[in-house]
């Protein structure tokens, strides 16, 4: 199951469907992180938590590292009924 949704989000975010939510812009700066970051972490990251029960959908909380290699970040999302993946909120975890 996981699989099929790493893939499909993976697929979003190279084709650039994807949209970020104005908090996760201001998260991304706070976290001194870039958009090639939260690509990066996503394409190379693992969905560590699904959680069904928000009213608005579906979120993936995903974890993956930035194009430093070496920072690890936290990127929740949802798919909108577009199926553009909207990015939620984002944070470097330390």
């Amino acid at each position: 199951m996981h699989r099929r949704i790493i893939v499909r989000i993976r697929d979003a975010i190279r084709k650039n469907y994807y949209d970020l939510t104005y908090h996760a812009i201001e998260e991304m700066a706070d976290d001194e992180l870039e958009t090639l970051d939260i690509e990066n972490a996503i394409l190379n990251g693992k969905i560590m938590k699904i959680d069904k029960n928000d009213p608005l959908g579906t979120k993936y909380i995903i974890q993956g590292v930035a194009k430093d290699q070496s920072t690890l970040i936290g990127i929740v999302g949802r798919f909108k009924e577009t199926g553009v993946f909207l990015i939620i909120t984002v944070y470097a975890i330390t």
